[in-house]
């Protein structure tokens, strides 16, 4: 037993052998130094410093997200494939190490005369560990750890997504029922011009002309009643699939987009290289491209030679209790290598194999961080805007309602025709129905930038 434990100790040591993989250095990031839409020096706080709980600051949107992270499928499905991906590291990272197994047995015989031997046998043996002088294994193993960690990036990654969907999910739907709301004023009005012009039309003020003209504009706000009543249905559809559960009446918005949800401080977008690199799809990127660059040293490691043992050692008796008696012991030990001669080019191929596959990693990667780039550089760009377009909007809105008050009194007074007035109530409607989706537009840029620049991190868990 003693000398089968200074083979396995020696097999061990031969075995720490350094990886064949080329040296990895992380590919320079394709993109400028500094984002297109200059910052202003007023921003305080770091996107990927920011817990979602810190970020969003609306309670019902809080909740959602709470249950939506619970319970929504396709985030259960990323969780349960970094499980699969850390069992998968778990089978890879044990052929490392020797497998141990211990056997007992009995062995009968009749001879011809009759007679019956019997051979009794205790084992603890080692079969076909490979010795890892040229780093096949370790190489194998250094692969499925990053694939592993690229999984778990992709978790977190999902994570995020799911966040800013759900937040987005969450502040379409006011939108949706604020321009409900804005159809059913708009429908009253309407049917309340209806039937002043009816009136009027009665007395002979108004035409018939004027008559047609006000039972339009009173139908197309009930179409747009009908149509906005299902929008919004649908809305609602839209967020309990995210949050993976049916949503109560308590948690749905009760404010429309004038009422924030999120911090109003402003994010800083720092520099590229500092936001870039931290976004957990940046980082999947990367791993994908260690592995692929560990996988190169398996290959190169297929060219030399393979190192196999098998060992035992135990004890052997013709009687059973005779196992353990001075002079039963018993040890084997095989060492096999398998030298390639001719694979018919098999070897070399699969070293082309695995250096394209690292080549398109590479690509896949500076693409990962180009894409980053113009998801921060387009929601740098709107919010440099978004504010004057809803200051602008609200400007219109109010000079649409002064119009719109003039038409009605040149109208009563039979100054101007009723079709003076419906321009200025549709001129109106469109400002308002303008106004609510520049407040989206804002709300939604905040949601937007906060994911790009990679917040909703803090908090989270990350694979060790």
């Amino acid at each position: 037993m003693t000398k089968f434990l200074t083979i396995l100790a020696a097999s061990l040591a031969l075995a720490g052998c350094a990886s064949m993989a080329p040296t990895y250095e992380r590919p320079a990031a394709p993109v400028a130094p500094q984002w297109p839409v200059p910052q202003a020096g007023t921003a305080e706080a770091k996107a990927a410093d920011l817990g979602w709980r810190e970020f969003f600051t609306d309670l019902r949107l809080q909740s959602l997200i709470e249950q939506a992270l619970a319970n929504n499928r396709d985030l259960r499905v990323a969780v349960l494939n970094v499980e699969r991906a850390q069992a998968q590291y778990g089978v890879q990272r044990a052929d490392r190490l020797p497998t141990v197994n211990a056997g007992a047995g009995q062995t009968a015989t009749r001879a011809p005369g009759g007679t019956i031997t019997r051979q009794y046998t205790a084992t603890l043996g080692v079969s076909a560990y490979e010795l890892d002088l040229f780093g096949r294994v370790k190489s194998l193993n250094d692969a499925a750890l990053q694939q592993y960690l690229a999984t778990d990036d992709a978790r977190r990654s999902a994570q995020i997504s799911l966040i800013a969907q759900v937040a987005g999910s969450y502040l379409t739907l006011a939108a949706d029922q604020e321009r409900l709301r804005l159809a059913e004023q708009t429908l009253l009005a309407r049917q309340d011009g209806l039937r002043l012009t009816q009136r009027l039309q009665g007395a002979g003020v108004a035409s018939t002309l004027d008559l047609r003209q006000a039972e339009i504009a009173a139908e197309q706000a009930q179409t747009d009643l009908a149509s906005l009543t299902a929008q919004v249905a649908q809305d609602r559809n839209a967020l309990a699939l995210l949050v993976g559960q049916p949503v109560g009446a308590e948690q749905l918005p009760v404010t429309g987009t004038s009422a924030p949800v999120t911090r109003q401080a402003e994010l800083s977008a720092g520099l590229p290289s500092d936001v870039l690199l931290t976004r957990p799809d940046v980082q999947q990127a990367e791993r994908t491209l260690q592995a692929a660059n560990a996988s190169i040293g398996a290959a190169r490691a297929a060219f030399f030679p393979r190192i196999s043992l098998t060992a035992s050692a135990g004890t052997a008796s013709n009687e059973l209790d005779g196992l353990f008696r001075s002079g039963s012991g018993l040890w084997t030990f095989m060492p096999q290598v398998s030298l390639p001669i001719f694979d018919a080019g098999r070897n070399s191929a699969n070293l082309k194999i695995a250096q394209v596959d690292r080549d398109i990693a590479v690509a896949q990667y500076e693409k990962s961080i180009q894409s980053a780039f113009r998801d921060v550089a387009d929601a740098l760009a709107q919010r440099a805007t978004i504010g004057q377009q809803v200051a602008s909007q609200q400007r219109l809105v109010a000079q649409t309602q002064d119009a719109l008050r003039l038409a009605e009194a040149r109208f009563r007074q039979g100054v101007d025709d009723r079709l003076a007035t419906l321009d200025a109530q549709r001129t109106l409607y469109a400002a308002e129905q303008g106004l609510i989706n520049a407040r989206l537009a804002q709300q939604v840029n905040r949601v937007t930038l906060y994911k790009a620049l990679g917040g909703g991190q803090a908090g989270t868990q990350s694979a060790s």
